[in-house]
């Protein structure tokens, strides 16, 4: 279920919240609570370690919005709850990565 919600929540956001405050967000996860009344979604935004507060406030003012659709594609008779949360885990990948970067670099200026 938590992958059907993401893959629609997904297909939602891209083609038909037209929020400016929402850019390019991808869904990276879901999670539902066990009687199916809470869905915690997580999200990034592309090209950026962190979430904007406004990225943040506008997905959450569309929520009723999401719920409907999903209400309608899912034909669930009760949509769960949606709380929307940043994905910290690709910030700490990029962090990461960098340090991994500059180690290399480290050791290519030793090597020399």
């Amino acid at each position: 279920m938590a992958d059907l919600i993401k893959e629609e929540l997904a297909d939602i956001i891209f083609r038909q919240v037209r929020d400016p405050r929402i850019g390019v967000v991808t869904i990276t996860g879901a999670k539902i609570s066990d009687d199916l009344t809470l869905a915690r979604i997580y999200f990034v935004e592309m090209g950026k370690d962190t979430c904007t507060p406004e990225t943040q406030r506008g997905l959450e003012q569309a929520t009723g919005f999401l719920k409907r659709e999903l209400s309608k594609r899912l034909k669930l008779r009760r949509v769960p709850d949606i709380i929307f949360t940043p994905d910290e885990s690709f910030a700490y990948g990029g962090r990461i990565e960098r340090l991994l970067a500059e180690i290399g670099e480290d050791n290519a200026e030793q090597d020399n």
